[in-house]
């Protein structure tokens, strides 16, 4: 039991004095052992989340590495549409589908069990008319690249690509409530061993395709069409077992109800992380106008990918959990960079045989180590204020922070003064500190 102290008159059992050491001893291993009991409450939480998140991101992250053994062209292409045409559909799917980690959580605590199913099925409705709008993105995507100033090659194969890769959009705009529908009754445990099951299928059908049948990206894009809509039908069908009697009721017209509302939060959900999530794709974009693209886009796309799969999992916390939470992530977030530092000249052979975009790679690794460490903490308190429901606030703060002061500073040292690319990542890099900083503050701001 832990140890409290008081200096109310009711505490008259306590002896006045003690011993310091005693003191400070026992108020110690009070406070380690707060600190254990809410380590592992987060893991036994968290852990499976983190797995889910890790495994679906680990689909293009596998595949990108196959593509990268095929040619330099096709991974730059790959790289480009995952991270531009694809980070459009996917940061707006996943930041619309966001909303409903503040409406289903709040359901939930309230008891409101029928309302998770409503709430879902509305999403549903809102992600897929947004589908219709994005479209016009992926079909015209190639002249969109070419526009921006993306070399000829990279765009034309680029785009070819994102029309491969429409039905996996669809998929987005269902699985992305589905999984919030889950995660607020804490069901992450069934999410996990479906995104695993699924993504041991990938790998052998994505070796059997892009490699042993020699499909190239088209087999990539077949694999990674499959893979993402095995994943919603698979958490679908376990949905309609029978084992949410209570939160899913079946169909139902009431989907169609108060969509205006639903969309506001929707949409502040969607703006609050595309804005984080879109810096990647302007950097890709960007690195795309420097000196041999093909390398330099090559170079960055797998940097950034390494960065969103080792940093895939950040779970929800609060008040206490948040300062337990920010410790371990900072200690998992250093081995990791740590790791990725001591492997530089080895890792690359991963993703590509091309010497140069391994040596690229090597090159800005020390850049990649510095990213990682400084977004351990933001990600945390990103997710704060999604549970507190401050999408719209947080959307402000990344306006400023990203591209004001972040994105802004990447493209003078890399540009104005040819600085490259590692003075342009770090650039974005540092403005995660500023963003952390703030959000500090909010959260700083609130009382109990």
């Amino acid at each position: 039991m832990d140890v409290h102290y008081s200096s109310s008159p009711t505490s008259a059992a306590v002896p006045l004095l003690l011993p310091s050491s005693t003191h400070t001893d026992t108020r110690r291993n009070g406070l380690w052992r707060d600190v254990w009991a809410e380590t592992k409450m987060i893991w036994y939480i968290a852990a499976p989340a983190v797995l889910t998140s890790a495994f679906q991101y680990s689909l293009a992250f596998l595949t990108q590495t196959l593509v990268g053994h095929i040619g330099t062209l096709e991974l730059a292409a790959f790289g480009t549409q995952n991270l531009v045409i694809g980070g459009i559909g996917f940061g707006i799917m996943l930041g619309m589908g966001s909303a409903l980690e503040t409406l289903c959580g709040q359901a939930f605590g309230a008891g409101k069990f029928e309302m998770l199913g409503i709430y879902m099925q509305r999403s549903w409705v809102i992600l897929l008319s947004s589908v219709l709008l994005i479209l016009p993105v992926y079909i015209f995507s190639s002249s969109l690249l070419k526009l921006v100033g993306q070399s000829v090659d990279i765009a034309d194969l680029a785009g070819k690509l994102s029309i491969w890769m429409i039905p996996q959009l669809f998929a987005y705009a269902l699985n992305f409530p589905i999984q919030k529908f889950l995660q607020a009754q804490s069901k992450v445990l069934a999410m996990m061993w479906i995104s695993f099951g699924v993504l041991v299928i990938h790998m052998f059908l994505s070796w059997l395709c892009i490699i042993k049948l020699d499909m190239g990206l088209l087999g990539a894009s077949l694999t990674l069409n499959f893979s993402w809509w095995l994943m919603v039908l698979s958490q679908l069908a376990y949905i309609l077992s029978g084992r949410f009697k209570e939160s899913w009721t079946g169909f139902s017209w009431l989907a169609f109800a108060d969509l205006s509302g639903f969309l506001r939060l929707s949409f502040a959900s969607a703006v609050m992380l595309c804005l984080e999530y879109w810096l990647y794709m302007v950097l890709i974009i960007t690195v795309g106008l420097l000196k041999n693209p093909q390398i330099e886009v090559d170079a960055a796309s797998i940097c950034v990918r390494v960065s969103n799969e080792l940093g895939a999992g950040n779970p929800r916390a609060a008040k206490f959990s948040v300062c337990v939470m920010v410790a371990i992530s900072l200690i998992i977030q250093s081995t990791l960079a740590i790791i990725i530092w001591v492997t530089r000249n080895d890792y690359p052979a991963i993703f590509t045989d091309d010497k140069l975009v391994m040596a690229e790679v090597s090159r800005i690794s020390l850049y990649l180590c510095v990213s990682l460490f400084l977004s351990s903490i933001q990600p945390i308190l990103s997710g704060v204020a999604v549970g507190a429901g401050w999408q719209a606030l947080i959307a402000y703060v990344n306006v400023a922070c990203y591209y004001l002061v972040g994105l802004s500073a990447a493209i003078v040292l890399g540009f104005i003064f040819n600085l490259g690319l590692e003075v342009s990542v770090t650039g974005i890099s540092f403005c995660t500190i500023r963003k952390a900083g703030l959000e500090i503050e909010d959260l700083g701001s609130v009382r109990d």
